[in-house]
């Protein structure tokens, strides 16, 4: 027989100590030798779970209840090693052992059950102790691996810092290997950065200090080399450039940008071999090191090709206006005296020289295509052009090989068409150099210099001199040159060129600034945390790039026509030329030559290969000017055809900034007392409804006690031992589950949600000693905001893991019907799930990292600029001024942003549809005329110049609301 001696908890009278009694009578192989309110002591030979099953079944509390960190376990193999031991000790009552924690209840001591642990070969961690690891992770490609990896991670004893496709940094109680194994258990890889392992590495005790003012973070997206590329003309080319690019060994993914001629590449390929790929292919390119170098070489060449194009449209212009009139004022254009034929003669020498300078890039162009057997607009500009000159140059020399109808020369359909196309093309990339501008803007922001502070000294250096560290002086009117933390002084900053709102913000000792922000009075001393690419403005303005090159769906089906459009007018051509040659009306020949000529000429794809890239262009400049970052133009084609807006409460719809408004006791507890044992068990946690409480205690100076045993509830509470108490602190599912007894609370539950305040139950010692409650201010335009998402027809449903009560009180203020409450964190992304197989287009609006994955899963994910960078790497959206009016303004520019790269691909289909039969002669029994070469090149010209002119209005988009909470 073993004599066991056991604590009792919640026996609290004689009464509750003899309906114990009474029970274990019953038990078999047991005898209680003593019993009070506070302990007993039996003598079995029989395992405990029995006694300990009846015990609790009465509703008390006995023995002792572990719930111990551990480490070292990396397989089912260790678990099982754990829970055998476990199950061969009679002072164990109930056991449940994983990777991370083992919960164990029974008369064994602590340090009994840590020394048997231990002795298996595992390790126990005191509760108090944390680590820090900062992992490099691979394998992830996208926002969902993201999310998904943050789903295996969120557990009570890991806390993760940052968290993106490439980094990992995590505050926990585990060892590195077991964060390695989750992370490759999840399907990914993780490596352990070296600085990590040194002997020097401290264990962290787990932070009483209030959380930092929270600023937004970008999360880097990849590394990406751009290319400034020369010799693009049409989709054609750019599908040539991505199939070369492709083909060098090390190239994840490239995206080529016909509108800005530049190719944004990822991966670990030698550049020297991407460039020497695309000069293979045919074209040029070059790599500017620095945005300031990138523009200014861009700009260069946007200038040069101008004038280049001007000067030879001039010269083409020059020979064929004056030919042209010729012909139309009654001049005769046909070969039938030696005088006309030595005078043609010239003209065709002249127009030879013309061709063979400005017009030679047609033909070069052309060539290098042929040898690498692909055809371009250059390939039908230069086919067209020579087949009217070759013709007319035969007629000159022989003119009696044809017959004296057929003896038409056109010289100035070469030179006409030539100088047509170079000024479409020089007023297209004049039209194309504005494009670009929300991008210049944001490079202009970054100031050269930076005055430097050193031993009281303050010197002006270069922007490249200043590393992290520095003391920098910021003085009135001038520009954050970067990121940093003001140490002295106060001043007011305009932010609105990146968060887009117009309101000047104080920034104050503590406080962060951006570099690229305007100091409008004042002057601040700051230190320099982040440097060059690390900066807030240089990720912006990389996310900006990335989102401008990338493809909607619509854009890749334009790049599949165009891939196989100029082999198809080709052989349309040939059709062409034959139907006319044994169909047509005497002279033959000539008509041949007109139709296949005019039929290769009008229908270049320029246009459709303008379409896509320069809407995307403008309207993800636009964006950023709104204060909106867009992953990519995938995003903008989704959130096009949203229905259905979801909005996280706290953080979101609420100022995120909880404060206690609220009490209830039912014990002997002052407020005082209440807050104080309340705050003392949430100083470790980071949850905003804890950061309320604790901040009301140190307002009222309330000295906050230590604790022990402290464990995480997920979407429940908290629980763990205070002053020697015991201590639960939670929602009403959490206190359910416990045991404790709520029913008389209800009203004042009630009464507290119906405020709009979320109640949290208190419970020491298995009582209910008091409710808290916390209230979250909505923001001044959440409202406003609501209304406006309603008005352009989106239903728009409020999520919250707050109480049903509360959530409603809520919704109500802002008109809100569709409310889902009481959600766990990992119950959000099943919300999102059910809305999408209802059929609904979900975007997903949300600040934390439990929002990770609803935002990952839903058609588009909107994370608010402030929140995490967990939740931002896995949004397509990111709204750098924390408005829900930029949920609106982002979905109605993804509409004008659609709707304008549809006008453009419909005007350019059309074009291309209707100009072709027209130039083949289809309108010719109607007419008896054919569509002249010189205007299909006018034509061809004019339909690149108005799908670039129309991109461009995307510059002038507003949202429907100018609200007046800027």
């Amino acid at each position: 027989m073993n004599t066991i001696t056991l604590p009792l908890t919640n026996v609290r009278c004689m009464r509750c100590v003899n309906k114990i009694r009474d029970a274990i009578s019953l038990l078999p192989a047991i005898q209680l030798i003593e019993i009070n309110t506070e302990q007993l002591t039996v003598s079995t030979e029989s395992p405990l779970p029995s006694l300990f099953d009846t015990i609790t079944a009465l509703g008390y509390q006995v023995g002792y209840h572990y719930q111990l960190p551990i480490g070292g376990l990396s397989c089912g193999r260790c678990v099982a090693k754990i829970e055998q031991a476990l199950s061969e000790r009679h002072d164990i009552a109930h056991f449940n052992i994983s990777k991370q924690q083992a919960d164990v209840s029974g008369s064994i001591s602590k340090q009994a059950l840590t020394d048997l642990i231990i002795g298996l070969g595992y390790q126990v961690i005191t509760s108090q102790i944390q680590y820090h690891y900062n992992f490099t992770l691979t394998g992830l490609s996208c926002g969902k691996c993201v999310a998904k990896l943050t789903t295996a991670l969120t557990q009570d004893n890991i806390d993760i810092i940052t968290i993106d496709k490439n980094n990992l940094s995590v505050t926990t109680s585990l060892t590195a290997d077991d964060i390695i194994t989750i992370v490759t258990t999840t399907g990914y890889q993780a490596t352990l950065n070296m600085e990590d392992q040194a002997p020097d590495v401290t264990n962290k005790p787990i932070a009483s200090e209030p959380e930092p003012k929270t600023e937004p973070i970008i999360a880097p997206q990849g590394t990406a080399t751009q290319l400034l590329l020369s010799g693009l003309t049409c989709a054609s080319c750019v599908a040539s450039v991505e199939k070369a690019i492709k083909a060098v060994e090390g190239i994840d993914s490239v995206n080529v940008n016909l509108a800005e001629r530049t190719a944004l590449i990822y991966g670990q390929a030698s550049l020297q071999a991407v460039i020497t790929a695309i000069e293979n292919a045919g074209y040029g390119a070059e790599q500017s090191e620095d945005d300031q170098t990138r523009r200014i070489r861009q700009q260069q060449q946007n200038q040069q090709t101008f004038k280049t194009h001007i000067r030879n449209a001039t010269a083409s212009l020059a020979l064929g206006v004056p030919l042209m009139a010729w012909g139309i004022f009654g001049g005769s254009m046909v070969i039938d005296s030696t005088t006309s034929q030595i005078s043609w003669g010239i003209i065709g020498l002249i127009t030879l020289a013309l061709l063979v300078t400005a017009g030679k890039d047609f033909y070069i162009n052309s060539w290098k295509a042929f040898l690498h057997h692909r055809a371009t607009m250059d390939t039908l500009v230069a086919l067209g052009t020579g087949a009217a000159w070759l013709f007319s140059m035969a007629v000159v020399i022989a003119p009696d090989l044809f017959p004296l109808a057929a003896r038409h020369v056109y010289f100035e359909a070469s030179a006409m068409i030539i100088g047509l196309i170079t000024i479409g093309h020089a007023l297209e990339a004049r039209a194309r150099s504005r494009t670009s501008k929300a991008l210049e803007r944001l490079i202009d922001l970054q100031p050269q210099t930076a005055i430097v502070v050193e031993n009281g000294q303050e010197t002006e250096q270069p922007l490249s001199a200043v590393v992290a560290g520095m003391t920098l002086r910021l003085k009135p009117g001038a520009k954050v040159a970067v990121d940093g933390s003001v140490i002295d002084g106060n001043s007011y900053l305009d932010e609105s060129m990146l968060t887009g709102e117009p309101l000047a913000v104080h920034k104050k000792i503590g406080d962060h600034v951006r570099a690229g922000t305007i100091n409008q009075q004042g002057s601040l001393l700051f230190k320099a945390e982040h440097i060059g690419t690390d900066t807030m403005l240089a990720r912006i303005i990389q996310l900006v790039r990335q989102a401008q090159s990338s493809k909607p769906a619509l854009a890749r089906l334009a790049d599949t026509i165009s891939s196989i459009f100029v082999p198809s007018v080709m052989i349309i051509a040939i059709l062409t030329a034959m139907a006319w040659f044994y169909f047509g009306p005497q002279p033959a020949s000539v008509y041949m030559l007109v139709a296949a000529t005019t039929v290769l000429i009008i229908a270049c794809p320029c246009a459709l290969g303008l379409a896509t890239p320069m809407s995307v262009t403008v309207g993800v400049g636009r964006a950023a000017e709104l204060g909106i970052l867009i992953k990519d133009a995938e995003a903008m084609q989704q959130a096009a055809g949203i229905d259905t807006v979801v909005l996280d409460k706290t953080g979101t719809l609420t100022e995120g900034k909880p404060q206690v408004v609220d009490y209830k006791i039912y014990n002997t507890l002052t407020r005082e007392q209440l807050v104080q044992l309340a705050a003392s068990l949430e100083q470790s946690s980071e949850h905003p409804l804890a950061n309320a409480i604790v901040q009301s205690a140190q307002q009222q100076q309330l000295d906050l006690y230590p604790h022990s045993d402290f464990m995480t509830h997920s979407g429940l509470g908290v629980s763990g031992t205070v002053d020697q108490q015991q201590l639960l602190l939670g929602n009403a599912k959490f206190m359910n589950q416990n045991n404790i007894k709520i029913t008389h609370a209800e009203a004042d539950f009630d009464f507290i949600a119906n405020q709009g305040a979320t109640p949290v139950y208190l419970a020491q010692n298995g009582l209910l000693a008091g409710i808290i409650g916390i209230s979250d201010p909505l923001r001044k335009d959440s409202f406003s905001a609501v209304k406006r998402m309603q008005k352009m027809g989106l239903n728009v449903v409020m999520l919250t893991g707050d109480s049903i009560k509360t959530a409603q009180v809520i919704a109500a203020k802002l008109g809100i019907t569709d409310v889902v409450a009481d959600v766990l964190p990992d119950g959000k992304a099943a919300q999102i799930t059910l809305l999408q197989q209802q059929g609904k287009r979900v975007a997903m609006v949300g600040d934390g990292i439990n929002d990770a994955p609803a935002l990952a899963l839903a058609e588009v994910g909107i994370a608010m600029g402030s929140g995490t960078d967990v939740a931002i790497e896995s949004a397509q959206f990111t709204l750098m001024r924390h408005s829900l009016h930029g949920v609106a303004d982002a979905l109605e520019l993804s509409k004008a942003t659609l709707r304008n790269i549809k006008e453009n691909l419909f005007g350019a289909f059309i074009y291309n549809t209707l100009g072709i039969p027209i130039a083949a002669g289809v309108l010719f029994p109607l007419t008896g005329t054919l569509l002249s070469p010189v205007i299909a090149g006018a034509a061809m010209a004019l339909s690149s110049i108005t799908v670039v002119s129309n991109a461009n209005r995307l510059r002038l988009f507003k949202p429907s609301q100018q609200h007046q909470e800027k």
